[in-house]
């Protein structure tokens, strides 16, 4: 039976949320430069794939977060499956602001979250882990207990595996950066020659292209 991570990396290729471009590189908001561009927001317009994503998520939830209290979505990409997931699982729902709204109430957690209340957050992306863990930080700071995060796809850079380490965070995601790879070349999505620059550049994101 095939895996989950290389099911997700399947459909993400299929539905082209994951672009592979090593000849033409992407410049991400960081600046960094990348062979890859990966958005999981194209998820949504898909049932058949946002089906997989989100019972996926229940999945591990159930497996790894059983005293779950609260689902919280990660703005802006993951407030739609999180609300998916938070509706399978019967679970109220919250949504996490990249920084505190400048107006109203100033909130940078939006719904009813209660004191103490065990949250998992769902996230869609895993980068650098920054903005991920910064959520977290929020969620904490709203006075949550913070059980985990589950992600759809993560590069695995180890930055990021360092800083969720550092963090005391579980985390847990559907696909990486290897099961694309792997599902990219069997479906001669990418040449032989461009699958060597790709593994080149996640080894060294920060400076590749320079």
């Amino acid at each position: 039976m095939e895996s989950i991570e290389k099911i997700v990396a399947k459909q993400l290729l299929d539905i082209k949320a994951v672009k592979l471009s090593p000849e033409n590189p992407f410049t991400w908001a960081s600046g960094w430069k990348s062979p890859i561009y990966c958005d999981n927001r194209k998820v949504l317009s898909y049932p058949a794939a946002r089906k997989v994503v989100y019972n996926a998520f229940v999945e591990i939830i159930k497996k790894n977060f059983k005293d779950v209290d609260v689902i919280a979505g990660v703005a802006t990409g993951a407030i739609a499956v999180g609300m998916m997931v938070a509706e399978v699982l019967d679970k109220p729902f919250v949504y996490v602001r990249p920084k505190p709204k400048d107006h109203g109430t100033g909130a940078q957690v939006e719904g009813d979250l209660a004191p103490g209340a065990r949250v998992v957050v769902v996230e869609d992306l895993i980068s650098t882990g920054g903005s991920s863990l910064s959520a977290v930080g929020a969620l904490e700071k709203s006075g949550a207990i913070v059980l985990g995060m589950v992600a759809i796809f993560t590069y695995n850079f180890i930055k990021s595996i360092r800083a969720f380490e550092n963090a005391n965070v579980e985390l847990h995601t559907l696909s990486h950066y290897e099961a694309l790879l792997e599902a990219a070349a069997e479906a001669n999505y990418i040449k032989a020659e461009e699958l060597d620059i790709l593994k080149e550049w996640r080894l060294n994101p920060e400076e590749w292209g320079k």
